[in-house]
């Protein structure tokens, strides 16, 4: 099992930036069902600076919505953002792969076969998102929520490294964000393994 590598408290960044909190009540619907016994929650780290428009408020509450849509019912989520050096220095850590990715996922559950139980931690590139998202020409921001949500779905269970496997993976992440009001954000680009 790895270990969350934002630091001891992933709350408290090393470097500018700063920390947010959102939970069930921060979704966009702003629902509150008593039936789960945990709250949904994310917690958002900034290792780099915030970007315009601003993630901080804005990323973490619409995984939390993506999280419903997928059927999350338990979840406690660190998001990490970080640079290319930091990505890089991970990547070949964690990975054994030199150079920098667009997103790292950490499973921290004691049961990682429930997919309705998240328990984790995701490192994203905000570089590696600038690069993509000018390219795909849309903004910075969404291309971090669409690693968040692809990196979510590996602690869910989602593999990509076959055909089919890729195939299904990609197409529920469009699924879940077409549900939640956005583009299909993958399923402009080529497939690419």
């Amino acid at each position: 099992m790895c270990q969350p590598i934002s630091g001891e408290n992933p709350n408290q960044p090393d470097e500018p930036g700063g920390a947010h909190k959102a939970s069930q009540d921060d979704s966009p619907e702003g629902s509150s069902d008593d039936d789960h016994p945990q709250p949904l929650a994310i917690s958002l780290n900034f290792q780099t600076a915030d970007i315009h428009p601003p993630i901080e408020g804005w990323l973490d509450v619409q995984l939390l919505h993506l999280a419903q849509l997928a059927g999350v019912q338990q979840m406690q989520l660190s998001v990490v953002i970080v640079a290319d050096e930091q990505m890089s220095q991970l990547h070949e850590q964690y990975m054994d792969i030199t150079g920098t990715t667009d997103v790292l996922s950490f499973d921290l559950s004691d049961d990682p076969s429930s997919p309705e139980q998240i328990e984790g931690e995701l490192i994203l590139c905000i570089d590696e998102a600038s690069r993509q998202a000018a390219s795909r020409e849309h903004e910075t921001r969404l291309e971090l929520l669409l690693y968040a949500l692809h990196g979510m779905l590996h602690l869910m269970g989602f593999d990509d490294h076959d055909d089919d496997e890729y195939d299904r993976m990609h197409a529920r992440e469009d699924e879940l964000l077409i549900k939640a009001g956005f583009e299909a954000l993958f399923a402009r680009d080529e497939k690419k393994l």
